[in-house]
């Protein structure tokens, strides 16, 4: 019993502490909003105007920081790396440009193995966007823009371990990174043409890219008889066919559920051709729409398969659910 309330008590501690955390560190993000001003839109500017690549540099805790940043921007269309100072002061320095931003992370703005990098940034020309916690500092004042992200105080219990300074300077860097992603005009596209693999890009993979064609696309014309209709919905497996009319272009689809709700009202279905049967305007897909596109309008009309058209209504493929759980998609 006495176990039972030490460790009821001891649970009960470290749920204070979590919270305490988790408060802190929300209040710290919090606190940036009302700081946002032209300092933050002339930082956004100059990474959209940067005809060079963006350098994200930070020692320790903040270096973290500056590599998740440069991964984001680089992830969303901005040529970014990040440069570790200790490395920079012994050779790596002479990665920068005149045409690149140095984005410097640095809480205390007196880092040494930063400001030993000022001179040469300055030198060559490049432009400096600091992230700090004391825009007075060396650092602060020495940045072509500085930004503001201190803190009242570390999550931390002993006020020592970074840890909302962190994370304000992690959400500051998303929100340049984000802004400036929609500043691009950066799209579901572009995002696919830099995540080939994983998860995501397989979600924003192109529709041409799964679509079935070729001996394996499913069409007749209007004027064929249901039980060839019936013949190649069986043979291509799909579930469906596309009705092509006289000039080549979608005049309908017909599909399994077509034929069975038929079945019910007419005994002579057989004897019908595919332009009395089919659905007219059906849900058609552009071949390069984004495979999550696909996947919301089959949930939303409840289908299980898509015409996939060009411009001119003519029939390029038909993509089924099928083939995105193939692809593991979702």
């Amino acid at each position: 019993m006495a176990d039972s309330k030490v460790s009821s008590t001891a649970a009960s501690v470290d749920m204070r502490v979590a919270r305490q955390v988790l408060e802190i560190e929300a209040a710290a993000i919090v606190a940036l909003v009302d700081r946002l001003d032209d300092r933050f839109a002339a930082a956004v500017q100059m990474l959209d105007d940067c005809t060079g690549r963006v350098i994200v540099t930070g020692m320790g805790k903040s270096g973290i920081i500056s590599r998740k940043i440069a991964a984001t921007l680089a992830s969303t269309g901005t040529p970014a790396f990040f440069l570790h100072p200790a490395e920079a002061v012994h050779g790596d320095l002479g990665v920068v440009q005149g045409d690149d931003v140095v984005v410097a992370l640095s809480h205390s703005g007196e880092t040494g193995e930063i400001l030993r990098l000022l001179e040469t940034i300055k030198r060559v020309g490049a432009r400096v966007i600091c992230l700090t916690g004391a825009p007075d500092s060396t650092l602060g004042l020495a940045a072509d823009v500085t930004l503001d992200c201190q803190v009242r105080i570390e999550a931390c219990p002993l006020n020592l371990v970074p840890t909302a300074s962190t994370t304000a300077a992690l959400a500051l860097g998303d929100a340049l990174a984000m802004t400036l992603l929609v500043k691009k005009g950066f799209r579901e596209e572009d995002f696919a043409s830099l995540h080939p693999g994983g998860g995501l890009g397989k979600r924003l993979l192109r529709v041409d890219r799964l679509m079935n064609t070729g001996p394996d696309l499913p069409t007749v014309d209007s004027g064929t008889p249901m039980r060839v209709v019936l013949r190649e919905m069986s043979d291509k497996q799909l579930g469906m066919t596309c009705v092509l009319a006289a000039d080549g272009r979608l005049a309908g689809v017909i599909t399994d559920g077509d034929l069975r709700r038929r079945l019910v009202s007419e005994d002579r279905l057989v004897e019908r051709t595919a332009g009395d049967v089919m659905t007219t305007s059906p849900k058609t897909i552009a071949p390069s729409a984004l495979a999550v596109q696909a996947l919301h309008i089959m949930e939303a009309q409840r289908i299980t398969s898509l015409a996939v058209v060009d411009d001119d209504e003519r029939v390029q493929g038909v993509v089924h659910l099928h083939d995105l759980w193939r692809t593991e998609l979702f």
